[in-house]
């Protein structure tokens, strides 16, 4: 017999349990009922639990504020695109920061210099301070952003500056991830995902040494976020 052959191995292996059944005494027919069983338990498909919350923009909104909030995101709310370039510049002029960085070349259109900022489109090097990107999804459960790769938002820019700041549209809310997850399956150029999905919920953290918290160890020192509600 060669085991090169599947029909082989499969008659090997059920050759090789039977002999084990009967050392063990083991009854066929209960071991066909405990084989139907798990057959029928994995063959179940279970709908995912998640908590009651809610779901119009309002309600998204406040939940995704205030969980980011806690994560140590700062937050403002803005009426609509055009708010944005100032809204930006208010920011970073309360915190004492630069007006260079770089955007997401999917934001190059909004009248940045209008507002005193000096922003390149373009991936973030090591020298840059600040990055501004907007986002494919905002998890109101969790105050988490999902961010896709694709030429228009690299994932540098929101990774290697000390500084990022994410714009959120109301109409990019979602409550839970398993929304994020299946708004991604059905607006993925071509049903495939990107090169990329990160998900950002405040400045990067860590507790590696003596279990003290330290805010941008690996990323950004700072999160901002500005949510657009007219968009």
């Amino acid at each position: 017999m060669s085991l090169t052959d599947p029909t082989a191995r499969a008659a090997a292996r059920d050759s090789i349990l039977s002999r084990l059944r009967d050392t063990l005494g083991a009854d066929s027919a209960a071991v066909a009922r405990r084989r139907e069983a798990v057959d029928a338990r994995l063959g179940k498909v279970v709908a995912p639990t998640a908590p009651p919350l809610a779901d119009d923009t309002a309600g998204m909104l406040a939940r995704f504020r205030s969980e980011a909030e806690q994560m140590a995101s700062t937050v403002v709310e803005v009426g609509g695109w055009g708010e944005v370039p100032a809204a930006v510049a208010a920011y970073l002029a309360e915190k004492g920061l630069g007006t260079r960085g770089v955007i997401a070349p999917e934001l190059a259109a909004l009248p940045w210099s209008t507002a005193g900022l000096a922003v390149e489109p373009r991936e973030a090097r090591d020298a840059d301070l600040l990055g501004i990107t907007g986002c494919f999804c905002a998890i109101a459960e969790t105050g988490t952003l999902m961010l896709l790769s694709a030429p228009g938002s690299p994932a540098t820019v929101s990774l290697l500056p000390e500084t990022h700041v994410a714009l959120v549209p109301a109409s990019r809310l979602v409550p839970t991830m398993e929304a994020a997850f299946a708004r991604m399956g059905e607006q993925a150029p071509g049903g495939q995902p990107p090169r990329a999905v990160n998900f950002i919920s405040g400045p990067s953290r860590t507790g590696d040494i003596e279990q003290t918290l330290v805010l941008g160890a690996h990323g950004p020192y700072r999160v901002h976020l500005v949510l657009i509600r007219g968009a």
